[in-house]
Parts: structure tokens; C-alpha cells; sequence
């Protein structure tokens, strides 16, 4: 795909969402923080559903450590793997406070170092909350980014590094949602909905869907 063909494809994606950001419902970098460790093997939707709840009585390192381990889990218990979420989220919330003075650091180092998080939740943070120009490949990027030609590779780390050297400069800090929403709600896992797609023309997926395929939601597996 040449830059040409890249630079149509995100105008015409910031053209449909000129300010896309994530679903997840936050109001500070440490509720973002909290939702993305969260989300792992769980829907923004069920995330959201459970963090009102969970931030509505603690939103801070201080008062999460204050609910306690248990206490956590009774507030997460709907989410996949919430046992090992809460035990990270309770040591994330200690290094914290003992590190960083309670807030969330910049530096991508320091936010790998935190239990649960790894390079993804870092890519998220960095973008979301604090305007970095990062991407975090998750399976909607890394499928869209390998079928339309975007910037392939057969590993999150090989298509995050070819996106970033290949997204034109202007579309790079927004890129991230764009092609996340792109993936979750248009390109989707088994049955892509090609031809209603508003880059099908641009794509070089070979082997596009027909106009008389159905691709409506019960049709389609979880990603």
C-alpha cells in the first residue's frame, strides 16, 4: 500500500469521526488506567458497567487500597479474571502512591513496570490520556492493519512498529481509535461488512465480502 492510498484511508476515517477516543468511560488518567486493566478477556461495555459502580465509591489509589482486595473483587466480580485484576490493581495502586506520588506516570518505562500493565494498556494510556502518538495493537488493529494492507506484520509489536512509520504524521494521534472502532464495528472478525465499508474501495483485503453476504451482529463471532 503506498502513502498515497494510506493518507485516503484516514481522511476519509476523520472525515466520518473527526474526534474519536475510546469507549471506555473515564474522567482522570487513573480511572483510564483502572478500565484498561480491566478490559483484558471483557467488553468496554461490561468494563463501563462495572467501573460506575467501582468509581463512584473509589477513584483514587488510596481509596481502592482502602476497599481491600475482597473489596475490589465484590465490585469487579462480573468481569472475566477479576481475581487476578484485583490482586494487580491493588499492587498497582501501592506503587502508586509509594512511586509516584499517586499519579499515573508519562514515561512508558514506569507504566510497564505497574502489575497488569503491559505494552498495550501502556500504548493506551500514553495516547488517550496524556496525547502521545502511540498505538496500541490490540486484535481489532491488528486484524484491520493486516487485511487492508495498513501495515502488516505477524506479531502486535511488528504491525504497532509499521503503523507508526507508515501512518501519515497528521492522522498518527488519532489513528488508534480510528482503526479500533474501525475493526470492532466494520471490519469484524468472521464476516467483515465490506460493502458497507468506507474504505472497501482503498482495502487490499482479497477477499472482501459480496453485498448479498449478511453481516449482522448474530452472525458474527466475538472478536
Amino acid at each position: 500500500m503506498n502513502t498515497a492510498k494510506r493518507r485516503a484511508i484516514f481522511e476519509r476515517l476523520r472525515a466520518a469521526n473527526p474526534a474519536p477516543t475510546t469507549e471506555l468511560r473515564y474522567r482522570s488518567a487513573f480511572e483510564l488506567l483502572i478500565a484498561v486493566i480491566l478490559s483484558a478477556q471483557a467488553t468496554d461495555k461490561g468494563v463501563n458497567k462495572a467501573t460506575e459502580h467501582l468509581f463512584a465509591l473509589a477513584n483514587t489509589p488510596s481509596a481502592i487500597l482502602a476497599l481491600g482486595e475482597d473489596g475490589l473483587k465484590a465490585q469487579i466480580r462480573t468481569l472475566g479474571l477479576f481475581n487476578s485484576k484485583a490482586k494487580n490493581i491493588i499492587a498497582t495502586c501501592r506503587k502508586l502512591l509509594d512511586e509516584h506520588d499517586g499519579e499515573v506516570p508519562r514515561e512508558r518505562s514506569a507504566l510497564e513496570a505497574l502489575p497488569g500493565v503491559g505494552r498495550k494498556t501502556a500504548n493506551v494510556i500514553l495516547n488517550t490520556a496524556f496525547g502521545e502518538p502511540t498505538i496500541a495493537v490490540d486484535t481489532h488493529i491488528f486484524r484491520v492493519a493486516n487485511r487492508t494492507g495498513l501495515g502488516t506484520g505477524k506479531t502486535p509489536l511488528a504491525v504497532e512498529q509499521r503503523l507508526l512509520r507508515l501512518v501519515p504524521r497528521p492522522f498518527l494521534q488519532d489513528a488508534h481509535h480510528w482503526l479500533i472502532l474501525h475493526g470492532r464495528y466494520v471490519c469484524k472478525a468472521r464476516t467483515p461488512s465490506c460493502p458497507t465499508c468506507l474504505i472497501s474501495d482503498l482495502c487490499e483485503y482479497r477477499q472482501k465480502t459480496p453485498a448479498n453476504v449478511n453481516t449482522s451482529p448474530d452472525r458474527i463471532s466475538p472478536p
